[in-house]
């Protein structure tokens, strides 16, 4: 069973690998973070309720995630075409763009669930 679990928690390690990579490499990831951390704080502030959390926690999975797979797809296509291709080109801004509509669906979402809330707490109602 203790190796059964070693193996497990050791299966981990290339996702850590990735998270580090990112963070190391990605600028963007820096902004992502600190909007998170901001939302998070305002949804403490306001008291949100569990599926408003629920909510603002899959918006903001969801710019996280493309902006994983939009860092691996660049990797890849460096590794693939590491000279100027127009379908490396193309590949890249459409990975690219997916970070940008998921914000965008990101940032709707959490005003949808945070004006209303954000403005009893400022103006009592």
């Amino acid at each position: 069973m203790k190796k059964f679990l070693q193996g497990r928690l050791a299966s981990f390690n290339p996702a850590f690998d990735g998270f580090k990579h990112v963070w190391r490499t990605q600028p963007n990831i820096w902004l992502h973070a600190l909007i998170s951390a901001g939302v998070i704080l305002v949804g403490l502030w306001v008291g949100l309720n569990t599926t408003d959390w629920a909510l603002i926690g899959l918006a903001m999975a969801l710019v996280w995630v493309t902006e994983f797979v939009n860092s691996a797809v660049e990797a890849a296509i460096d590794l693939a075409s590491p000279g100027e291709h127009r379908l490396a080109k193309i590949a890249k801004d459409v990975s690219a763009a997916a970070v940008v509509l998921a914000a965008l669906a990101a940032v709707l979402l959490g005003f949808l669930v945070l004006w209303r809330p954000m403005w009893e707490r400022v103006f009592g109602g």
